[in-house]
């Protein structure tokens, strides 16, 4: 019998559309029989050169564990085939290295507490894993023929999402803060 957090969790990705069945498969095994806690369910589509891409990203978190669920999809070997890449990873909440959002309001002179932001962006790190954002260093001269190097920032993400009112739906985003919340207060009493 499902828990009511798992038909929380079930609802989530039937209602995006994006392979149900195969998300909601993938989670469930991934869960291997916990409950989740808390959770978050995000679509994305892209656009490039007049092809559409999509993926989902589940997060759920356990007592124990946080459940990481991406799937892709791409096309496939021939035109009207697509193929889907489906990852999942679990890892202990011990290992979790960081949680960072950024949140976006609007009209700030007018915030109430308790305001859902416009918009959020989430980034959890658990590997260490670095992004390199790398560009040419600019020179204020611009007479300057000197090469200065490059410059750049380093980023431990492992996952980052961004989720907008806009895009997605101000429940979403209320969500979204929400699951913040749960992975901060799990990786608080995680650390004692």
């Amino acid at each position: 019998m499902s828990s009511p957090r798992l038909k929380s969790l079930e609802e989530s990705i039937t209602r995006l559309g994006f392979y149900p069945k195969l998300t909601t498969d993938a989670v469930i095994d991934g869960l291997i029989g916990q409950d989740p806690q808390s959770h978050l369910v995000h679509l994305e589509t892209h656009f490039e050169h007049g092809t559409i891409h999509r993926h989902i990203t589940v997060l759920a978190l356990t007592q124990h564990y946080l459940l990481v669920v991406h799937l892709d999809d791409h096309e496939h070997h021939q035109p009207d085939e697509t193929a889907t890449h489906l990852s999942v990873e679990s890892f202990s909440i011990e290992h979790l290295k960081s949680v960072s959002a950024n949140y976006v309001y609007l009209n700030s002179s007018e915030y109430q507490s308790g305001t859902i932001p416009s918009e959020v962006s989430i980034d959890i790190a658990w590997t260490g894993a670095q992004r390199l954002d790398l560009q040419p260093a600019d020179c204020p001269d611009p007479q300057c023929q000197t090469n200065h190097g490059y410059t750049g920032l380093a980023v431990c993400e492992d996952i980052s999402l961004r989720i907008s009112s806009t895009a997605d739906g101000e429940e979403s985003v209320r969500q979204a803060c929400n699951f913040v919340q749960a992975l901060r207060k799990a990786q608080r009493e995680a650390g004692r």
